[in-house]
């Protein structure tokens, strides 16, 4: 099956339109996020998730219930595929012994035996890509790649790979997830934005997580956008579950376990404060 028949078709999004990705099972983030929806008024027919909803944190069941009933728009990340497919592992791309490796075979058992049957099946029901039309320009929303859900985009990654994708696409503008960090880049005069993710700080040294949010007021405009939240909370429960007690000193720690995935632009950067505009 082709990728452009994964594609769900949103038509034409007005007003802000907040965008976020990888959850991770963090359901102290997801509820914070939330409230910043509500505050700012953004209804969840303007809210896109980019995927990984579960992963490293103990409450996959409560995260996935309450995107499901909050009603927002969300594509599958590489780790629903995994679930809903019924496969043994999560699906990251990790080379086969490294820590990350290691540590998925704790997490991704512990959410595929917490999550329940009515949520694969929701989970069927969901597209790997959407597509919709914002301030002039045509915006396509992906988890990793386009072929491949697992592959990691950084704001290192070449221009050419960037710029294959949104011609094969034909979009002005991509929305990825998946890699973990928040950036943008601007390809001859198109856009690949990446909100960061909710579940996990950017390992910046602190428990800060990110989103993004669109504006259409003066043309096409973003901005990168950063919360903190009970980390503590979410650290102890993972704790509780005897989760990866690594992973759960990130919580507050800010710094990652390791650098495996990220290039070395980007591991240079471990512990240096992001200070994306806000």
């Amino acid at each position: 099956m082709d990728w452009q028949s994964k594609v769900k078709d949103m038509g034409t999004l007005e007003g802000p339109v907040l965008v976020f990705g990888g959850v991770y099972s963090n359901w102290q983030a997801l509820q914070k996020l939330a409230e910043l929806a509500e505050q700012q008024n953004i209804p969840p027919s303007n809210i896109i998730c980019t995927g990984d909803m579960v992963g490293y944190c103990a409450q996959p069941i409560e995260v996935l219930d309450y995107i499901r009933d909050w009603g927002i728009h969300v594509i599958l990340g590489n780790v629903e595929i995994q679930l809903k497919e019924g496969q043994e592992d999560c699906g990251c791309n990790f080379d086969d012994g490294s820590r990350c490796d290691l540590f998925s075979r704790q997490w991704y058992p512990y959410a595929q035996a917490q999550v329940r049957a009515d949520q694969v099946e929701w989970l069927n029901q969901l597209p790997e890509f959407i597509r919709f039309e914002y301030a002039g320009k045509s915006c396509f929303v992906l988890h990793g790649g386009l072929e491949d859900t697992s592959e990691f985009i950084f704001e290192s990654t070449s221009d050419n790979r960037k710029l294959a994708i949104l011609e094969q696409t034909r979009s002005d503008v991509v929305l990825a997830g998946h890699c973990g960090l928040p950036f943008h880049s601007l390809v001859n005069d198109r856009y690949w934005l990446n909100p960061g993710v909710i579940g996990m700080p950017a390992n910046d040294g602190t428990p800060r997580v990110w989103y993004m949010l669109l504006n259409d007021q003066q043309g096409f405009g973003f901005q990168h956008r950063s919360f903190t939240y009970n980390h503590e909370l979410a650290s102890q429960l993972m704790t509780g579950h005897q989760l990866p007690a690594s992973y759960a000193k990130t919580l507050s720690s800010g710094i990652w376990d390791n650098c495996e995935i990220l290039p070395e632009e980007e591991t240079e950067r471990q512990g240096v404060r992001i200070l994306l505009k806000e």
